[in-house]
């Protein structure tokens, strides 16, 4: 048992320099009470990254006879993830109060494991739902997280706080939230790994939603192995989550639990053939297409079978179109059945028209952006109306049987891969540095795992290499991405300005 000598004597011991890349296992054998990682975050998050710490935070003391495999590990979650003993206010201020003291399932998982449930990490406000116009990592609540690298440029969005916060090592995981390029385009462009597992793989439930057909929570963290420990916690079935209803048979093919680390093979590249999607290069800087193939060459150098896929999907323009059609109408939905969960007394915007009047009067909320996509969602008539049954019908199909599998099937490839973004742009929307080029769309909307890791730097600032499969196929994801992490150690943790 830690006594009370032994916890000041290491409370001084880890108030020395920590290393910028912090892993699981490094916390996990040192005690680092939540109290230092306080002062930590107070000293060291110039990016605003976090939002809020967890006043309950507390380190367990006596050390487990079967450890848990995140025991005292602390983690920080995305402020759209409950927990009942901080408020959950996806950054907006109609939810401020929002407190109704309950769990999300996997943050149930996440203590069950041992972990330390550190604080709340600021997002770009509703998700980047509430407008086509909205500014990544912005949100009424937490003001603006920045890149680590530039202060200047983007965090990307909109788990922007989440990989802001892993980058300079305020924590060695997070949990983030996508609905398309949500975990990964931040991941990218602040030098950190994400992973947006296949949709029904995580529970849902208790997290501010978009859209149940595209939502997932995932892992950001330093290392490919580290993101993969966290999926075999967080990852299970909830019976309060149809779509996860599968969930339990994957992780269980056996009898045992299938434990995502285990799995991790070095060698995976070797042998195997891997699609690059070609026809979506052009829309990349020159600088990311270059660290591009020159990633590539290191996979080939491995023994991989390099295969140009050069034809996007047969339906590829109207994507998001559809996409578009299918977000607007479950936001709707989704949201009302969510805030109708919350305390009234807490929370009194109970739908999201009362949340849209609670913009108008709030000039906090609207003074740089507005509410348009908001109001649009507003006007959609439910899960029944044949333009909307059309839309998800259609960008399904064209993004997984007819996209991603039918890529992989006609080129005979394991798995697709290409440049998650380039380099994070400017926050300034005067000039004419926006963002290029985006692997997110495909596996978003087919609700297949999308991995991001680090490939190189785009004059000065960190690009991900995106590695992106079949429904179900997490596992090889993961371990394809961690081979390529083996070869090329490409991280490089940002100076702390």
């Amino acid at each position: 048992m830690l006594t009370a000598g032994a916890a000041q004597a290491q409370t001084q011991t880890v108030q020395e320099p920590l290393p910028d890349s912090l892993n699981i296992r490094w916390m996990s054998e040192n005690w680092t009470p939540p109290e230092v990682l306080r002062v930590r975050i107070v000293e060291r998050d110039g990016v605003r990254s976090v939002i809020r710490f967890n006043e309950a935070a507390r380190l367990s003391e006596v050390y487990p006879t079967d450890p848990s495999p995140l025991w005292n590990v602390p983690i920080l979650l995305k402020d759209n993830i409950e927990t009942a003993d901080m408020p959950t206010t996806a950054g907006s201020l109609a939810l401020a109060d929002n407190a109704p003291g309950r769990d999300a399932p996997l943050v149930t998982r996440l203590r069950e494991a041992g972990a330390i449930i550190l604080g709340k990490t600021n997002l770009s406000e509703w998700a980047n739902i509430r407008s086509s116009n909205s500014i990544s990592g912005w949100s009424a609540v937490g003001g603006q997280t920045r890149n680590p690298y530039d202060p200047e440029r983007t965090p990307c969005g909109s788990s922007s706080g989440s990989a802001a916060a892993v980058a300079i090592g305020l924590a060695p995981a997070a949990i983030g939230t996508e609905t398309d390029g949500s975990i990964t385009c931040p991941a990218s462009v602040n030098g950190v790994v994400g992973f947006k597992p296949t949709v029904g793989l995580v529970s849902r439930t208790h997290i501010v939603p978009i859209s149940h057909s595209q939502d997932t929570a995932g892992p950001i963290t330093t290392t490919v192995e580290d993101a993969a420990r966290i999926m075999t916690v967080i990852a299970g079935s909830d019976p309060l989550d149809p779509a996860t209803a599968e969930a339990d048979a994957h992780l269980y093919p056996d009898g045992s639990q299938l434990q995502f680390e285990t799995l991790l093979d070095a060698d995976s590249l070797r042998g195997a053939r891997v699609g690059v999607l070609r026809f979506l290069l052009p829309s990349y800087s020159e600088e990311t297409r270059e660290v591009f193939e020159r990633s590539l060459q290191v996979m080939r150098d491995a023994g991989a079978v390099i295969v140009d896929v050069s034809e996007p999907p047969a339906d590829w323009r109207n994507l998001g179109t559809w996409e578009l059609q299918v977000l607007m109408t479950e936001l709707k939905v989704d949201l009302n059945a969510y805030l109708a969960s919350t305390d009234p007394a807490q929370v009194r915007t109970r739908t999201l028209a009362d949340v849209i009047a609670f913009n108008d009067a709030e000039p906090r909320e609207t003074e740089l952006f507005g509410q348009e996509l908001f109001v649009r969602a507003e006007a959609t008539t439910g899960l029944e109306d044949p333009v909307y049954v059309h839309a998800r019908s259609a960008s399904l199909r064209a993004a997984g049987p007819e996209g991603i599998d039918r890529m992989m099937a006609d080129h005979a490839v394991v798995a697709l891969v290409a440049p998650t973004t380039s380099r994070g742009w400017t926050s300034d929307r005067n000039d004419d540095d926006d963002m290029q080029g985006s692997a997110s769309r495909l596996a978003a909307i087919a609700g297949y795992p999308h991995l991001t890791v680090p490939m190189g730097f785009d004059r000065g600032m960190p690009v991900g290499l995106s590695v992106m499969a079949g429904k179900w196929e997490d596992a090889k994801v993961l371990s394809l991405g961690y081979a390529f992490e083996q070869l090329t150690q490409a991280r490089r943790a940002p100076e702390l300005r």
